[in-house]
């Protein structure tokens, strides 16, 4: 059975600035600190990338949708996601 994470970026960040097992846990942490920006849910161990491919959310349709860069940056708006502003779910 597939297993999934939560994976919170700020709006301005280049990494995650933390990852949960469960979304209540992220949400109280983003609560605490106040934060703004995005929680993704994110397969274990499976890219987005092949996640996406796998569910039907995405085709390779160009020659760089094959690329390291599109591969290693790939996220699909098929992933649960939520939005937050100042600690609160936008």
């Amino acid at each position: 059975m597939l297993q999934y994470v939560w994976v919170f970026n700020s709006a301005d960040a280049r990494f995650p600035g933390g990852i949960f097992t469960s979304l209540d846990n992220a949400e109280r942490w983003i609560g605490l600190h106040l934060l703004s920006g995005t929680l993704t849910r994110y397969p274990v161990d499976m890219g987005a990338y092949e996640w996406a491919i796998e569910k039907g959310l995405f085709s390779v349709t160009k020659s760089e949708h094959t690329s390291p860069a599109f591969i290693g940056g790939f996220t699909d708006a098929g992933q649960e996601h939520f939005h937050y502003e100042d600690g609160s779910r936008a």
